[in-house]
């Protein structure tokens, strides 16, 4: 790392819901915090679930956000490394951001090395015990015959049938995502615990709960979940030296 310079994480803005409109502000909320940190950013991730659907066709993506992309590419343009990373809502990602503004994107969970510290970044979805519903929806959904036959479909009814089974999704889950379980029943705390007894990590960071959370694993590493831009507005910086959880409050 530079001196004087930061590392980013920041996931779960899920841009385009619920309306329109409240998602147009939550955008600019968050290239303003874009603009506050580009004064010392050297690399910003973003992991996973920055839209709340994503699909690219050959010639096609869904319109809107062009406000975060701008600022992006302007961010790419001056020099800083921006990541990637899909989740569950936007893992149909492919090509695009890679070729129109530079960034580069995972579709796994990534180690990154900053300052002598080991970095485990991924969205989360899918990983830990449990959840087995699920696990089986991803196998399905990036299956390539999936994948080509969902893309025969127009877009306005492909695009359609997204959203509204990601409103349904949203409408199941309710506010099951703002309660704190325990750390023996939080699923991707058990996946940290487990891959420990492996390989060491000294952070391991992920998206996909919406609940911003900094826990210890028995004194060896730390989990820390980012939170999510609906409520929370909650982002994660390492200088270096120490990891913070922190809110955007402008």
């Amino acid at each position: 790392m530079l001196q004087g310079k930061k590392i980013y994480f920041a996931s779960d803005f899920h841009l385009g819901v619920p309306t329109l409109e409240s998602s147009h502000l939550r955008e600019k909320k968050i290239c303003r915090w874009l603009t506050e940190i580009s004064n010392d950013a050297e690399e910003i991730f973003l992991v996973g679930d920055i839209f709340d659907f994503w699909y690219e066709y050959k010639y096609t993506v869904p319109k809107g956000t062009v406000r975060l992309l701008g600022k992006i590419a302007e961010l790419v343009d001056a020099g800083i490394k921006v990541h990637f990373f899909t989740g569950n809502h936007d893992l149909w990602m492919q090509d695009y951001f890679e070729k129109e503004i530079g960034v580069s994107v995972n579709h796994q969970p990534i180690k990154k090395s900053f300052a002598n510290k080991t970095f485990y970044i991924g969205h989360g979805d899918g990983l830990g015990p449990g959840d087995n519903g699920y696990k089986l929806l991803k196998k399905i959904f990036t299956n390539p015959v999936a994948k080509f036959l969902f893309s025969r479909l127009h877009p306005n009814l492909a695009f359609y049938i997204a959203r509204s089974s990601s409103n349904r999704s949203r409408i199941n889950t309710g506010t099951s995502d703002e309660k704190f379980l325990g750390k023996e029943n939080e699923w991707l705390y058990l996946y940290c615990k487990e891959y420990l007894k492996n390989e060491h990590i000294d952070y391991f960071i992920f998206g996909h709960r919406h609940l911003p959370l900094n826990l210890d694993i028995e004194g060896k590493a730390n989990y820390i979940n980012l939170g999510e831009w609906f409520n929370y507005f909650t982002y994660a910086v390492f200088d270096g030296e120490k990891i913070e959880l922190k809110k955007f409050e402008e």
